[in-house]
């Protein structure tokens, strides 16, 4: 710079240091790389790393993407089929165009890895200590799963003949084939679980001697009933027991007309399998407006698309078959149903009430400590043990949705407090990192991208037989889906800040090891913030920084 230049040149120089920017000593803010919580990841009740395998997908590393997946969730192929994948619902891409496929890439890789046999890692010692799970269901079997994994010697008892809970006996082979099922659980069993079938536990305090801990997951298999005035010639079932045998191979005598009183999934499960043995009509009598069903609107709608017609704001008041009496509903002031008075004269053979399901638990009335709520559910404490020491609880037992992507994550939980309590220790759970909204990316690197959609047979063929309705995605579309992922929040080394810096001032460190920022360079302009797609940099005060 000369010396000769004017006074009145410099000036504005000491205003520009200490504006948007600053360099050096006088830099205001500077710029830090983080990471933060995808949605994806906070919305899964399992607790599964989403965006970590999605990654390994698009990477063509399947095995490592399974492997990632099942650190948190052993039965993907399942879950792929059957979870209502919350994840999916917050997913940040469905405002730029539509959600990433999560579920349909979970169940390629569930899919791949029964065809491949890739088994689960065998534990690193064995702790001597040995755990009794009460149900064989997805609660149950992801408690045993991770127990195993910690090196705990497990057992499972089930009451039923075969294990699964209800994802064998309640969800239909047309959503969940069995050979995927049975395949799932044997890889657990290969961890040296040991489940037997057949077994009904009444006295936990006789069962758990020898154990050091227990985890009770039996499942809601108690239907809930109301009395429909009907005589001998109208045939009553519930909905529970109905599946049930269907699922046991039974073929139950339904005619040809079937209405199901209720507006849950299991409801529209209940309809679905009438058409599927026969029933030329399957109605659906729901007190309810669809809006305020508890089923999930995708259930509802595949119901109708094979067949299924839905009554809504109507009651059962009457069954003498063939006639049934239902009551024209309407909803007061505080949206409640209320009866109007008027009736309608409907046609069926046989009635399958799905009004909802309880969990049995009898036998643990007589151990000490333990409470219940007023629905008969367990209270437990945070980390899901009950008033006894030792006894845990979770799944269906507890006040929760009821699901199998929430049994997997009790498990989960359950598995983890379990293992402290053996090791009479504090389990240890990390802090989250702050969500990651859509308003907080940057999305210049990311352009449309159309969803891929799997196949699924036509309504006419469905109700013929229980193959399973929705097709999976191919190797193509399962990595092309992957790709969609927008890796909210965390950085994924697109170079964006590096190729916007202005001062070189981004260091790349290699393949896997993103940047670093040197900081006697960094003026703080703010410009790689701005270019990161995926708000892996925030800007923060220097006293923070220092902080």
């Amino acid at each position: 710079m000369s010396t000769n230049q004017p006074a009145d040149d410099l000036a504005p120089l000491p205003d520009l240091l200490q504006g948007r920017a600053g360099a050096g000593p006088v830099r205001t803010r500077r710029p830090v790389y983080l990471d933060l919580l995808p949605p994806c990841n906070a919305g899964c009740p399992a607790g599964e790393n989403i965006q970590a395998w999605l990654a390994e997908v698009q990477a063509g590393r399947y095995e490592a993407a399974w492997r990632e997946l099942v650190r948190d969730n052993p039965m993907p192929a399942i879950h792929g089929r059957v979870c209502y994948h919350p994840c999916e619902t917050v997913c940040n891409r469905a405002q730029l165009d539509s959600a990433v496929s999560i579920h349909g890439v979970e169940r390629f890789l569930g899919d791949l890895a029964l065809q491949r046999g890739w088994q689960f890692d065998e534990p690193a010692a064995r702790s001597g200590k040995r755990v009794l799970v009460v149900g064989a269901g997805p609660s149950g079997l992801s408690a045993a799963y991770h127990l195993a994994r910690l090196g705990h010697q497990v057992e499972i008892r089930d009451a039923s003949p075969e294990p699964g809970g209800m994802m064998r006996y309640g969800i239909p082979a047309y959503r969940l084939p069995r050979d995927v099922l049975a395949g799932e659980i044997d890889r657990i069993a290969q961890l040296g679980v040991r489940i037997t079938g057949g077994h009904r536990v009444e006295d936990l305090a006789a069962e758990r001697r020898g154990f050091d801990a227990v985890f009770v997951a039996v499942g809601a298999h108690l239907s809930k009933r109301v009395d429909i005035p009907a005589r001998e010639a109208g045939r009553i079932v519930d909905a529970v027991s109905f599946l049930r045998d269907v699922a046991s191979g039974e073929r139950p005598l339904i005619g040809r007309r079937v209405a199901v009183y209720g507006g849950g999934n299991t409801a529209m499960d209940a309809a679905r399998v009438a058409r599927r043995l026969g029933a030329d009509e399957a109605l659906i009598v729901y007190r309810r407006t669809r809006a305020q069903m508890p089923a999930h609107e995708e259930e509802a709608q595949d119901a109708e698309r094979e067949g299924v017609r839905i009554n809504w704001l109507r009651t059962i008041t009457a069954f003498d078959g063939p006639a049934l009496t239902v009551e024209v509903m309407e909803l007061d002031p505080g949206g409640r149903p209320r009866g109007t008075g008027r009736f309608e004269t409907l046609a069926a053979d046989t009635v399958i009430l799905a009004l909802g399901q309880r969990t049995d638990t009898g036998f643990l009335r007589a151990v000490p400590g333990v409470e219940f709520t007023a629905d008969d559910t367990v209270v437990v404490s945070t980390s899901l043990m009950t008033g006894s020491p030792g006894v845990f609880a979770g799944g269906d037992m507890v006040p929760a949705e009821r699901t199998v992507t929430v049994g997997v994550g009790h498990g989960k939980k359950a598995a983890g407090h379990i293992d402290a309590y053996l090791r009479q220790a504090v389990a240890h759970r990390p802090a989250k990192h702050d969500v990651i909204e859509f308003d907080g990316l940057h999305l210049w690197y990311f352009g449309d991208a159309a969803r891929r959609t799997q196949t699924e047979r036509e309504p006419q063929d469905r109700i013929t037989d229980f193959t399973e309705v929705v097709g999976g995605l191919s190797v193509a579309q399962a990595a092309y889906e992957a790709g969609r992922c927008l890796s909210c929040g965390n950085c994924f080394e697109c170079d964006g800040c590096l190729g916007a810096c202005p001062e070189d001032a981004v260091i790349k460190l290699g393949p896997g090891h993103r940047y670093r920022f040197d900081y006697d360079r960094c003026t703080g302009c703010a410009v790689c913030y701005e270019q990161c797609p995926v708000h892996a940099i925030e800007m923060v005060s220097e006293s923070r920084a220092e902080d």
